[in-house]
C-alpha cells in the first residue's frame, strides 16, 4: 500500500517511537470464517532482484545521443544504481506524468525499488503482506518496502538532510506506516460488522490521501479549538459488490508504542454520501450514548 501518513509526521514519530488510541468497543465481531481472522498478515512476499542495467528506454542506449553528449566526470557518481542519468538535469527523482502509469487503486505510480540519486545509504526492498484483503483479487494488499517509501517521500518534495533520519530510522517508519494501516482497517471492520449478514468479508478496493482537504468533522473540531489532524485518507471498501467510502482522520496520539508501533488516534467513519452510511452513523451515535456511561 502506498504511504498512508504524511511524510513529516511519520518521520518525526519514527525518531521518537508512539501510543495507540483505545479501540472503540461495543460493535459486533465479523464471522470467524472471514480472512480477517487469519494470521497471515506478516507473511513475506518475494522481492524483485535489483539490477545494475540501465533501462532500455534510457536515451543512453541511443548511439547518436551518447556520442553527442558531453563527457561526464564519474569520479563522484553514486555507487548505487539509480534512475536513468539522462532523464533530467537535477538529482531529484523524475516523476512520470503519464496518467496511464498511475494505479487507480492507490493513486501511485508503479513500484520503484531503485535507489534514488545521491541516496546516502542503501535500503531494504523487502515487502510484507498486510492483513487487509484486496477487492477483486484472492490476495491481500502488500505494503511498500523501505526503498519504495523513500522514493515516495521524494516524489512528495521531501529532501534528505543529515540531521533528518538515518538508515535504521527507516525500519521504524515502515513499521509505523504498516501498524497504522492495520489499525485503520480494524476500525473499518467495526463499522462493517453491522452488515456482517449482508457481507461477511468486506475488502479494501482503493484508497488515497487527502492531506490538504479537511473533512467536515475536522473543520468543526478546529473551529471548537481542537487540534488539526495531521493526515486524512479516504478508503473505498467493497461490501460484496457495493462500494462504501470511509473517511479516516489521523491525530497525533503521543509517543510511539515500541511494541505495536502505533501512535496515531484514528477517527474512522463512513462518509455522509448515502442513506445507508447516514443510518449507520446514527446507530453508532445512539449506541455510544447508551453504552458509554
Amino acid at each position: 500500500m502506498g504511504g498512508s501518513l504524511s511524510t513529516s509526521q511519520t518521520v518525526q514519530a519514527a525518531t521518537v517511537q508512539s501510543l495507540p488510541a483505545p479501540a472503540a468497543a461495543g460493535a459486533p465481531s465479523p464471522p470467524a470464517e472471514c480472512p480477517m481472522h487469519q494470521g497471515g498478515g506478516d507473511s513475506k512476499t518475494p522481492t524483485a532482484a535489483q539490477t545494475n542495467a540501465i533501462p532500455a528506454e534510457c536515451p543512453m542506449h541511443n548511439k547518436d545521443v551518447a556520442s553527442s553528449a558531453p563527457a561526464r566526470d564519474t569520479s563522484t557518481a553514486a555507487v548505487i544504481p539509480s534512475e536513468c542519468p539522462m532523464s533530467g538535469g537535477t538529482n531529484a527523482l523524475v516523476a512520470d506524468n503519464k496518467t496511464d502509469d498511475i494505479d487507480p487503486d492507490n493513486r501511485m505510480p508503479p513500484p520503484n525499488q531503485r535507489p534514488a540519486p545521491d541516496q546516502p545509504f542503501s535500503l531494504s526492498t523487502e515487502r510484507k503482506t498486510s492483513g487487509i484483503p484486496r477487492a477483486g483479487k484472492d490476495e491481500n494488499w502488500v505494503y511498500p518496502s523501505q526503498q519504495m517509501f523513500w522514493n515516495a517521500m521524494l516524489r512528495k518534495g521531501w529532501r534528505w538532510q543529515p540531521e533528518d533520519i538515518q538508515q535504521e530510522d527507516m525500519h521504524n517508519i515502515i513499521h509505523i506506516h504498516n501498524a497504522n494501516n492495520e489499525q485503520a482497517w480494524q476500525e473499518v471492520l467495526k463499522w462493517e460488522a453491522m452488515h456482517a449478514k449482508e457481507c461477511p468479508c468486506p475488502k479494501l478496493a482503493s484508497f488515497g490521501g487527502r492531506y490538504n482537504d479537511l473533512s467536515p468533522r475536522a473543520k468543526i473540531r478546529c473551529w471548537m479549538g481542537y487540534e488539526k489532524p495531521f493526515d486524512r485518507h479516504d478508503w473505498i471498501v467493497d461490501r460484496c459488490g457495493r462500494k462504501v467510502r470511509y473517511v479516516i482522520d489521523y491525530y497525533d496520539g503521543g509517543p510511539v508504542d515500541k511494541k505495536t508501533f502505533e501512535f496515531a488516534i484514528l477517527d474512522v467513519r463512513p462518509a455522509f454520501d448515502s442513506p445507508g452510511a447516514t443510518w449507520d452513523r446514527m446507530k453508532a451515535a445512539y449506541w455510544r450514548f447508551m453504552y458509554s456511561k
